[in-house]
């Protein structure tokens, strides 16, 4: 059966999506070799993800995204104790 376009931009999302987190995950590492406390480094690529958030979809997409996020931070999603049933 041929995927359909949603299924094959979905694909490639979840593609790019990998990759960043790859991309994170050794910034991460690398902060933390430097001697940088967790909480620093996140604050730091927290702000710098929402000023670059507002540069490309303005105050009101960025407000939309957080409240997303807020979302998904109250449902657990991001839980290192999550399980998934």
């Amino acid at each position: 059966m041929e995927a359909s376009l949603k299924e094959i931009d979905d694909m490639i999302v979840h593609e790019k999506m990998q990759a960043a987190w790859e991309s994170q995950t050794e910034v991460w590492a690398e902060g933390r070799a430097d001697g940088i406390e967790p909480e620093i480094i996140a604050e730091a690529a927290i702000c710098f993800a929402m000023q670059e958030t507002i540069r490309l979809l303005g105050e009101q997409g960025a407000e939309a995204l957080l409240e997303s996020l807020r979302e998904r931070i109250l449902a657990g999603e991001f839980s290192p104790n999550r399980t998934i049933q």
